[in-house]
């Protein structure tokens, strides 16, 4: 018996527009909700969400099943965080703040068995090969792992050229809230600038033959990505959702 087929990483290769929604309330009821409503993919962050390894399982398992593929966002691309995710079950890993070629290869390498890289090999006592009881988990596991590299700075965004042709990158996920930052337009994520260096990431993830990734709220921001052939799209958050409905819900009792 093989790894699961990774769904979400057959349809990033094919060149399939992927819609997400981003977890942040570290809620697995949240989770459960948002896998059934029509996400291709939902991604639990444990970047800047309050998730620790126990959290981020029960997501796992609340995803577990539904429509809507799981991502992990790690908080950093340590091997041991990258290889505790893998086993709890993750098949796409998110990794923040890449910055050169050297730094998404060892990412890859964090994330595959060898020969192809150096997981740590312990599946038999996890989740991920519903604990050992998929029998060629170990065999079939490479080719269903998705990575998933973020470039979020001004010298990480002129690295795409060589960050997006590293072996086992799947797709490189534009940061725009941290690369306006690092630009000196911190929150002015839309000023001609910040445009312009996304345009050229855009051009120079195509180039490359991966899939181009980034989050946008406003129409306009995703029919500008869409346009540019980015084909991995957060457009939602469950923390603004909520909050937007409870702020309608509140005005509207007292409109009334």
């Amino acid at each position: 018996m093989p790894a699961p087929k990774n769904k979400l990483k057959s349809a990033i290769l094919s060149g399939k527009m992927q819609y997400g929604l981003w977890l942040g309330l570290a809620s697995a009821g949240v989770a459960e909700m948002a896998g059934g409503s029509g996400f291709d993919w939902c991604l639990i962050d444990g970047e800047h969400g309050p998730n620790d390894l126990p959290r981020i399982e029960e997501q796992l398992r609340a995803l577990a099943g539904l429509p809507t593929s799981a991502i992990v966002r790690v908080p950093e691309s340590d091997d041991w965080l990258l290889k505790q995710v893998l086993d709890l079950g993750a098949q796409t890993v998110l990794v923040p703040m890449v910055e050169t070629a050297e730094q998404a290869a060892n990412v890859v390498a964090a994330c595959k068995y060898a020969p192809e890289g150096r997981r740590g090999v312990g599946y038999a006592l996890t989740r991920a090969s519903n604990y050992n009881a998929i029998s060629d988990y170990a065999k079939t596991a490479n080719k269903e792992v998705c990575v998933i590299v973020q470039v979020e700075t001004l010298s990480a965004m002129k690295n795409i050229p060589q960050i997006a042709r590293v072996p086992g990158v799947d797709c490189v996920f534009i940061g725009p809230a941290d690369l306006s930052a690092d630009m000196g337009y911190l929150a002015d994520l839309n000023h001609p600038e910040v445009l312009a260096v996304i345009a050229q990431g855009m051009t120079d993830i195509a180039a490359a033959g991966v899939a181009a990734g980034t989050i946008a709220f406003s129409e306009i921001d995703q029919k500008r990505f869409v346009g540019q052939g980015g084909t991995f799209l957060g457009v939602a958050a469950d923390v603004t959702l909520l909050q937007s409905a409870l702020q309608e819900t509140v005005s509207a009792f007292k409109k009334g």
